[in-house]
C-alpha cells in the first residue's frame, strides 16, 4: 500500500539527490534495486517453511507491482480531476452567435399549352382547368437550425442524467448505482448489493429460490402455486460465488451480496440495461476494503507521522532501539552502567523490515 504523499516526502531530498546524480530515472531505479539487491534479502527466496529470510517466489515482484498500482492509481485520480473542468465546460452548450432563417426559393413553373379537343370530336369530354401549382410559403429547417436544436436536446439529456444520478446519490440502496424496474443495486470498491423487490406474500425463504453463477444470476418467487421469475440476466462483471450470498426481507426484497472478482467500478448490474456514467459516483476508495495487512500499514505509517511532527521516535527507530537496550546493560558491554542514549544512533527506515 503506497504511502500518503505527505508521508513520502520525508525522503525527497535524499531521493532527488540520487535522481540528480545519475540523471535519468532508469538508472535511478538501477540505483534502488541495487540497493535492495546488495543491502536486504528482497532478492533471497525462501528454501524452506523454517527459512526467515526471503520472500517466497513470486512474492518480492508481486510488492513492486502492487506499489507500482497503486501510484498509478493516484496518477489516474489525479489526471480525471484535470479534465473534469474541462468535462463540464464541454457538457454546456455555447449561444449561438447568429440565428439564420433560410427559405428555399419558389421553383418556376414553366406553363405548357393546354391539348384541346373539338367539341365536336367529343361532346361528352369537359376540359379540365388547369391549376399551376403555387410555391409553400412555410420555411423548411435549415441546417444550422438543425445543429442548434440538436446540441440543446443533447445538454437536456446530460443536465437530466446528471439530476437522476444525484437521486440516485441521495439513497443509500441505489448509492453509486440505480434504480432499475423491479430492483436497486448499490457499490462500493470490492461489493455491489442489488434488493429485488418480492411480493408481500413472500415471507419465508423456502418461497425464493436464488440461482448465482460467476457470470449470471436467476430471482424466482413462489406466487401462488406459480413459480414467477423477477430477476434474470448475465453479468456484467463476474463474481465470486464463494463470497456472495442472498437474503430475504420478509414481504420487502431479496438482497443479493456479490463480491467483485476485480477491483472496478460497474456501470450496470445486467448487460443490456441502462448504464450509469461512473464519472458522476463518489468513486473513492472506503477504508472499510481495506485489507487488514494494508491496515497495518496505514496505521503505522501515520503514527511514524506523527511522531515525526513530535520530533520522537518513529516505529523502525523504536524497533531497533529495543534491540539496542538488550546489548546496552549486557556483561562486556562497554556502555554498562550508562543511561540508554538513542541520539547516538542515526537509523535510516531501510534498515528495518516490518
Amino acid at each position: 500500500m503506497a504511502s500518503p504523499p505527505e508521508m513520502s516526502e520525508m525522503y525527497d531530498s535524499a531521493l532527488l539527490g540520487i535522481l540528480q546524480h545519475v540523471g535519468n530515472i532508469q538508472e535511478f531505479l538501477h540505483v534502488y534495486f541495487g540497493f535492495l539487491y546488495r543491502k536486504t534479502d528482497f532478492y533471497r527466496l525462501m528454501s524452506g517453511p523454517t527459512d526467515k529470510l526471503g520472500f517466497p517466489p513470486g512474492v518480492a515482484e508481486n510488492i513492486v507491482m502492487k506499489t507500482f498500482k497503486s501510484f498509478e492509481k493516484l496518477a489516474e485520480r489525479e489526471r480525471q480531476l484535470s479534465e473534469l473542468p474541462r468535462r463540464e465546460e464541454s457538457r454546456r452548450v455555447p449561444p449561438a452567435v447568429q440565428e439564420l432563417e433560410i427559405t428555399s426559393a419558389p421553383e418556376e413553373v414553366r406553363e405548357e399549352p393546354a391539348e384541346t379537343q373539338s367539341p365536336a370530336s367529343d361532346p361528352g369530354c369537359v376540359p379540365e382547368p388547369t391549376s399551376n401549382p403555387q410555391p409553400s410559403s412555410t420555411p423548411s429547417s435549415s441546417g444550422p437550425e438543425r445543429v442548434v436544436q440538436g446540441n440543446q436536446a443533447g445538454a437536456s439529456s446530460s443536465t437530466s442524467a446528471e439530476e437522476e444520478q444525484e437521486k440516485f446519490q441521495a439513497d443509500s440502496e441505489s448509492y453509486n448505482g440505480a434504480v432499475r424496474g423491479n430492483y436497486k443495486w448499490s457499490q462500493d470498491y470490492s461489493d455491489v448489493e442489488v434488493r429485488v423487490l418480492v411480493p408481500k406474500t413472500v415471507v419465508k425463504g423456502r418461497q425464493v429460490r436464488v440461482t448465482l453463477q460467476t457470470s449470471s444470476v436467476r430471482v424466482c418467487v413462489m406466487d401462488g402455486v406459480e413459480e414467477k421469475t423477477l430477476m434474470e440476466g448475465e453479468f456484467t462483471h463476474k463474481i465470486n460465488t464463494e463470497n456472495s450470498l442472498w437474503s430475504l426481507e420478509p414481504g420487502s426484497c431479496v438482497v443479493l451480496s456479490l463480491n467483485k472478482t476485480s477491483e472496478v467500478w460497474w456501470n450496470a448490474v445486467l448487460k443490456g440495461e441502462r448504464e450509469i456514467d461512473i464519472n458522476q459516483i463518489n468513486r473513492e476508495r472506503s477504508m472499510e476494503t481495506v485489507d487488514e495487512e494494508e491496515q497495518a500499514v496505514l496505521d503505522r505509517l501515520k503514527f511514524d507521522y506523527n511522531q515525526k511532527m513530535l520530533g520522537k521516535p518513529q516505529s523502525h527507530e523504536m524497533k531497533v532501539h529495543e534491540m539496542l537496550k538488550k546489548g546496552w546493560d549486557a556483561e562486556g558491554s562497554p556502555f554498562r552502567g550508562q543511561q540508554f542514549d538513542p541520539s547516538m544512533f542515526d537509523i535510516p527506515a531501510s534498515a528495518v523490515q516490518f
